[in-house]
């Protein structure tokens, strides 16, 4: 298969999270026209996962698998002598494209593998919860995000921290009368982003990003309410951590911990180039599905961005790499 014009005609399907169907009724349609025995694995109404084995191995040893939707907005592909532009085409419709070229190889050659595309890998990671619940029995899932091609070593957990500080209104032109909430909110911030965070010599530091601040009601009113999102990058377990930015941000603000992706160290394979993937994949929701490996073409430094591609070239080179890997892993 044309992996090129093929990546080119995924990424011309729009799937913004939640808007999947187009691009997984396209897969299921072209897997099944390659002779796969392909099903749809309903997600939620209209959306739904796509999984293929080839009939003549329907429990595979190992399994492709990457994610269908993107990150809005919606951008056609285009194409140079070296680049694939367009939303998706790094993250991680070219990855779909070579996950499948690599397969449509290795069955040639008798290997069978499974693949599995899910939806909603960019919000919540719901097809893959939904997939974890219908395993297929693999020993080993090779999933594909950006890393250029090298192995990942670990990929870093989320922790996501929001704080919520009360006050008093009042005129702000008696502003002892009141009690700033966004005073209170931006103490505790101020005392959070000096907070030493762990680091690790192979898998780098744990971070803090402060996403989103909002409250008050107006400029002349001192404000009764403040909130503020914050995102930790975390390279262990999360517990003492908790406990230190709860007792970092103070009792004047209510501190919670509405999400958490666990950091995970990964299998590697022999010979490869390695990195640390510092975002966060599907992989800790697809635990049924086998030990897990990390890698794919593209970089995650142009994922997301208006100017999004993957390397015409890379793209190549993660067909070798993902036969190799299938190789290696089925022994």
């Amino acid at each position: 298969m044309d992996a090129v014009a093929f990546t080119r005609q995924l990424v011309d399907i729009e799937s913004i999270t939640g808007h999947e169907a187009a691009v997984g009724d396209f897969l299921y349609r072209e897997l099944c026209r390659l002779g796969y025995q392909a099903k749809k694995i309903e997600v939620e109404d209209n959306r739904f996962n796509v999984y293929a084995t080839s009939p003549d191995n329907l429990h595979p040893v190992v399994s492709f698998s990457t994610h269908m939707d993107t990150v809005p907005p919606f951008i056609p592909s285009s194409e140079d002598v070296a680049r694939i532009y367009g939303r998706g085409s790094c993250d991680a419709k070219g990855i779909i494209a070579a996950q499948i070229a690599a397969a449509e190889r290795l069955r040639q050659q008798s290997l069978h593998v499974g693949m599995l595309f899910v939806v909603g890998e960019e919000r919540d990671s719901l097809g893959a919860k939904v997939a974890n619940e219908q395993a297929a029995g693999c020993k080993y899932l090779v999933n594909g995000e950006p890393t250029e091609n090298r192995m990942a070593l670990a990929s870093k957990g989320t922790l996501r921290v929001e704080l919520t500080a009360s006050g008093r209104m009042a005129h702000s032109a008696y502003p002892e009368l009141g009690e700033s909430a966004i005073n209170k909110l931006l103490d505790a911030l101020g005392r959070l982003r000096v907070m030493p965070l762990p680091s690790d010599p192979e898998i780098g530091p744990c971070t803090l990003n402060i996403g989103l601040i909002e409250g008050g009601r107006a400029p002349n009113v001192i404000p009764d309410y403040a909130h503020a999102d914050l995102l930790y990058r975390l390279i262990g377990p999360s517990q003492d951590l908790r406990g230190q930015i709860k007792a970092t941000a103070g009792h004047q603000v209510k501190t919670t911990f509405p999400l958490e992706i666990p950091f995970l160290r990964l299998r590697t394979v022999d010979g490869l180039p390695t990195m640390t993937a510092a975002f966060t994949t599907d992989i800790p929701f697809l635990s049924n599905w086998g030990e897990p490996l990390l890698i794919g073409p593209g970089s995650i430094h142009v994922a997301h961005t208006a100017g999004e591609y993957i390397e015409k070239q890379q793209l190549a080179d993660a067909i070798d790499l993902y036969c190799k890997i299938a190789k290696q892993l089925a022994g």
